[in-house]
């Protein structure tokens, strides 16, 4: 079965980060039926297209047009990846047929981010030591009540 890995020696090729988010779009386009239109969810985005899951029978190379609730604009685009089917809707991975790098409004990252990067981040030692409690052998503050660790309920 294919997927759309987001690592591995594949992702080194990729031409613009993944991001997994998930967009309402309508996607019009015709199949074996006719002509249709759809309203779905992006499962993941790029710059370039996205991976989208349609109820609609459609194969590899057919055009679309997909409409997103993040921009104004038409963009056209082919499906260049048939997937699994999941409830019923196949995954279809879609590449803007003109590039369309403002299509979905969003900040992709950088080329060299990622997942790696924020477990690198969780494993970094704080740059400031977090404040201890006062030694023992400090005398209290006068008129000072002691601190009782709050509890949740």
């Amino acid at each position: 079965m294919n997927t759309w890995a987001t690592s591995g020696p594949e992702s080194a090729r990729r031409r613009s980060q993944r991001v997994i988010i998930s967009i309402p779009v309508t996607v019009y386009g015709n199949g074996p039926q006719g002509s249709f239109s759809e309203n779905t969810l992006t499962l993941v985005i790029n710059a370039h297209g996205a991976l989208i899951t349609l109820a609609a029978k459609i194969s590899q190379g057919n055009e679309l047009q997909l409409k997103s609730a993040t921009s104004p604009e038409q963009q056209d685009c082919k499906v260049v990846y048939v997937g699994p089917v999941v409830d019923g809707k196949t995954q279809f991975g879609v590449e803007f047929t003109k590039a369309a790098p403002n299509f979905w409004q969003i900040a992709f990252p950088p080329e060299d981010w990622s997942a790696a990067v924020l477990e690198d981040l969780k494993n970094e030692k704080p740059a400031v030591a977090p404040k201890t409690a006062p030694a023992a052998n400090k005398a209290p503050v006068k008129g000072a009540r002691p601190v009782t660790p709050a509890v949740k309920r």
